[in-house]
């Protein structure tokens, strides 16, 4: 069996938004040289997210207004964890929310998606490097 690790690095500008990293993924499959398996992408920072929908502007959008419903980053003093000295407790919440990983399968080198289904990163506390790891095990 093989096994591949890499991670990828994102510094996303704003501090809510989404990428499709897909096309990475793919490339780490690609590099890893397992055809059948499977693929682990998950957040590497408490405050990020990896997920699988569609990549549609707005779903996006509508993600980005019902977790701020959910979990609303102001009034930051509403939080006891923002007592450290923080204030990205709604950040925590959010990425619980969407949740940490996904797996996926690999069928004759490909990922194996259902329709319309693409690889995201959630960035929920901005403005800074974090990382993603994706991990391939397969022959």
């Amino acid at each position: 069996m093989k096994s591949y690790r890499k991670e990828l690095w994102f510094n996303i500008s704003a501090r809510m938004d989404f990428k499709n990293i897909t096309q990475d993924v793919i490339a780490c499959v690609r590099e890893s040289g397992v055809k059948e398996g499977l693929v682990l992408i998950n957040a590497m920072h408490i405050s990020a997210s990896v997920f699988i929908n569609d990549d549609e502007r707005g779903l996006h959008h509508d993600y980005k207004v019902w977790l701020e419903k959910l979990a609303p980053h102001e009034p930051v003093s509403g939080y006891r964890h923002n007592d450290t000295g923080e204030d990205n407790a709604d950040a925590h919440i959010k990425r619980q929310i969407m949740g940490r990983e996904v797996v996926v399968a690999i069928t004759e080198g490909q990922l194996d998606f259902g329709p319309w289904e693409q690889i995201f990163y959630g960035e929920f506390d901005g403005r800074r490097n974090k990382r993603v790891l994706v991990k391939v095990i397969g022959d």
